[in-house]
């Protein structure tokens, strides 16, 4: 577990640079990510070449997050995860998931105007460590020898392991939303070269890779269901969007198709003129606004979208699908571009979070997802909001993860339902 002591530190940058060192000795490498992120896991799959998994256990409960650990790890020689935030934030932190999984944990720890004086904070973290998880250290952004003399200095409870520089760095741009996505080819072959070599001349891969073990065994822990997409035929084709707009999938998510025998055809609505034969069509989350222009001029895709949902066919939109289903987006500098025209509503982007958080949905219909009364859980997070005052067919009851009423929707129209939630398909609040 690659855990830091804030949100910033360089969680995410030391894990690139142990998953590049790594599958660069030749090992077989599995990524997972703590906690909801799209965008991480696709960042782990530049330095893998290989599918990253989220583990949430909001969402997913222990249950089948130690099934899907003990599943995807037993395929690799060694497993990297990803933390989320600080290392002990939340009910649901960081510090619980490597509990739960039995996993040593490595500290990255921001060297960033600080010298002797880190090992009181290193020594304040190390308290509250009941179980005795954390193994090693990394410091991060270093400025030079000197700098890592002086750190070294400091007396730790615990081996350092190592260091990365601050030239050695990777920038990896930002946007809204968090940081540009696999799909953008945000990380050049050059960069990450560089990454590795700083990480094999500066951190000891070596011991990390003695450190890494589990004691995690699964007895009965998960009790698959699939109580999802039961109005499908058998083997369904499943249409999913997929390009730079709509890349926002949970990869567990498309396993649920794959364990009902189905199979998944991607297409672009980007650049592609029709969509394929298929049972369902499924739309993301992603950028649409970043690429809201191009959408829109791809009007025969938008004319076999309409002809899709107006022939009653199954349509599942999270997200950027929603925005793209409905009559419009207004980008960031308020530009206008129409989209499918599917709800009648339009959405528009502003600069600030309009939503964030986990959130439990009550189906209140049947509905191409599932039979009414169902329970599913998901998460939000968006920069857009709906404007309009138009009346729609809300059959989403939704709570937040502290039991009050959302009025996020989700909106049903003829075989098509649409919602800003990511419903991730084995909530653990599936019944």
């Amino acid at each position: 577990m690659i855990a830091g002591t804030h949100s910033g530190c360089g969680k995410t940058t030391v894990t690139l640079a142990l998953l590049s060192a790594l599958t660069h000795m030749g090992l077989k490498v599995q990524a997972f990510k703590a906690g909801p992120d799209f965008i991480d896991k696709g960042l782990h799959q530049i330095a893998t070449g290989t599918t990253s998994r989220n583990l949430d256990m909001v969402m997913c409960g222990r249950d089948y997050v130690c099934h899907s650990f003990l599943k995807h790890s037993s395929k690799a020689d060694i497993s990297v995860i990803e933390g989320v935030m600080g290392l002990y934030d939340g009910d649901y932190s960081t510090y619980k998931l490597a509990e739960i999984l039995k996993v040593p944990i490595i500290l990255v720890v921001d060297a960033t105007g600080i010298a002797e004086s880190i090992g009181a904070v290193v020594k304040g973290y190390l308290q509250y460590d009941t179980q005795g998880l954390i193994k090693g250290i990394i410091f991060n952004k270093v400025s030079s020898q000197r700098h890592y003399d002086r750190i070294n200095k400091a007396k730790f409870d615990v081996g350092i392991l190592g260091h990365l520089t601050k030239d050695s760095l990777i920038k990896i741009p930002k946007r809204h939303l968090g940081l540009t996505v696999f799909e953008e080819k945000p990380l050049h072959n050059e960069a990450l070269q560089r990454l590795i070599d700083n990480t094999m001349k500066n951190i000891d891969v070596n011991q990390i890779i003695t450190l890494s073990s589990t004691d995690l065994n699964e007895s009965s822990f998960y009790d698959q269901r699939h109580k999802l997409f039961n109005k499908l035929p058998q083997n369904p084709i499943i249409a999913l969007a997929y390009d730079k707009a709509f890349c926002f999938y949970y990869e567990d998510n498309l396993d649920y198709f794959r364990d009902i025998k189905g199979e998944i055809i991607r297409f672009s609505p980007l650049s592609d003129s029709n969509l394929p034969k298929a049972d369902m069509l499924y739309l993301g989350g992603g950028y649409p606004e970043l690429y809201a222009k191009a959408l829109s001029e791809n009007k025969s895709m938008i004319d076999s979208v309409k002809e899709w949902v107006h022939s009653a066919m199954p349509l599942y939109a999270e997200c950027g699908g929603m925005m793209y289903l409905s009559q419009g987006i207004f980008d960031l500098d308020n530009n206008y571009h129409k989209m499918v025209g599917i709800y009648n509503f339009q959405t528009k982007m502003i600069h600030k979070i309009s939503r964030l958080g986990y959130r439990f949905v009550d189906v209140k219909e049947d509905c191409v997802l599932c039979d009414k009364a169902v329970t599913v859980a998901g998460h939000e997070f968006h920069y857009s909001e709906i404007v309009g005052n138009y009346p729609l067919r809300n059959i989403y009851d939704v709570k937040d993860i502290d039991n009050k009423p959302v009025d996020t929707g989700g909106y049903l129209f003829k075989n098509t339902l649409a919602s800003y939630v990511h419903i991730h398909f084995y909530s653990q609040s599936i019944k």
